[in-house]
């Protein structure tokens, strides 16, 4: 029986947020699902990773014979019908996604680098958690690898752009590229509000306000900036002074809801809100954009942005594409010999049934005559 790799997921290209959100794993809860998964799936390996932008299960598996939407369903203990937004990749396509992925080259802004390091957490959680093995260690490593050598033997990361400085880049064209006079508040101590607070103070933002649950890591931020930490309790207080608002608690339910900011607007005068919601899932309601003066952006609003921030990359994507190709066969050849060795000009590339629509393969799913 041949134990092949395989990746099955979804990612902003294929799910609207609001899907996505159902699916969010936060990275507590990351060991938990994958060894649900694991037992569950009848997986013999396996990696979960979830972000903002997608989550993909990455396992080894003889087949799982169209069990992959139930093992998305698995993850919300929902029937929620996952299969429109769900693409599965095997053996060697798996490797150059996972390249592509942990590379910043499948993200919203093309060639960021935060994923680099969501990448190498899951799998660090994955393999002190036990569920992973020799092909998913070999995987997991030799994309970090792939990194180190995309990084250095291309210009793709030259002045990458993480979401949270696109989120900033948002707001500046709300005002006119001046932040000078402007208050800023973040909620939300993690990462993500860490790196929009380090690009609104080299932007010039007046003030910064750091408002989360635990008050003690708040001021710590606030203090590195030459802000002012805000009591969780008093952040709606605290929202009549800011100008723009960056949202992105671990939350799993809205943290801000219409009401919440609809009280605030008499004390405002009339001043624009930019609220930039960059939570998965959602911490603004979105009824909030109906509000007047009221400017609510979430994280798929993001992709106009990023748009313009790959113009310069993408002359460097083919010279990755060539490294990511040369370092997935070679891994593969080591994972899988079995499949890279057959005799010449065989039919048959994959175990798969041939159907009206394409090759139905072990995973259950119809796949088109090309990969990718």
């Amino acid at each position: 029986m041949i134990m092949k790799i395989f990746v099955a997921g979804l990612s902003y290209k294929t799910t609207p947020v609001e899907v996505r959100e159902k699916l969010a794993v936060s990275r507590p809860r990351l060991q938990c699902c994958g060894c649900r998964l694991k037992l569950r799936g009848n997986l013999s390996e396996v990696v979960l990773l979830s972000t903002c932008n997608r989550v993909e299960i990455y396992g080894v598996s003889p087949w799982i014979h169209g069990r992959v939407q139930q093992l998305f369903q698995e993850l919300t203990n929902s029937d929620f019908d996952f299969t429109p937004h769900i693409y599965i990749k095997e053996g060697a396509e798996v490797a150059k996604h996972l390249f592509a992925v942990a590379s910043g080259l499948d993200s919203m802004v093309l060639g960021e680098t935060e994923i680099t390091g969501q990448v190498k957490n899951a799998y660090q959680l994955a393999k002190d958690a036990g569920l992973t093995g020799k092909k998913m260690n070999r995987l997991f490593q030799t994309a970090m690898q792939v990194v180190k050598n995309i990084r250095t033997n291309t210009a793709i990361g030259r002045g990458a752009t993480s979401v949270g400085s696109v989120a900033v880049e948002l707001t500046e064209k709300v005002f006119d590229r001046d932040l000078s006079d402007k208050t800023v508040m973040i909620l939300g101590a993690g990462k993500m509000g860490e790196a929009c607070v380090k690009h609104l103070a080299k932007r010039g933002a007046k003030t910064v306000l750091v408002s989360n649950r635990s008050f003690e890591r708040a001021e710590k931020l606030a203090g590195d900036f030459g802000g002012r930490a805000v009591r969780l309790e008093d952040s709606s207080a605290a929202m009549i002074e800011a100008d723009i608002l960056v949202s992105s608690t671990g939350s799993p339910d809205i943290v801000l809801r219409r009401e919440d900011i609809e009280a605030i607007l008499p004390a405002r005068k009339n001043r624009p809100l930019v609220l930039v919601d960059i939570a998965v899932p959602r911490d603004i309601d979105p009824a909030v954009a109906g509000l007047p003066n009221i400017f609510l952006y979430d994280i798929d609003d993001l992709e106009a942005v990023v748009r313009e921030n790959t113009k310069n990359r993408v002359q460097e994507l083919a010279l990755c594409q060539q490294i990511i190709a040369e370092h997935a066969a070679k891994l593969l050849a080591r994972l899988e010999p079995e499949l890279t060795e057959k005799p010449a000009g065989s039919v048959k590339d994959f175990d798969g049934v041939k159907t009206e629509a394409g090759w139905l393969s072990p995973l259950g799913f119809v796949e088109s005559a090309t990969f990718g």
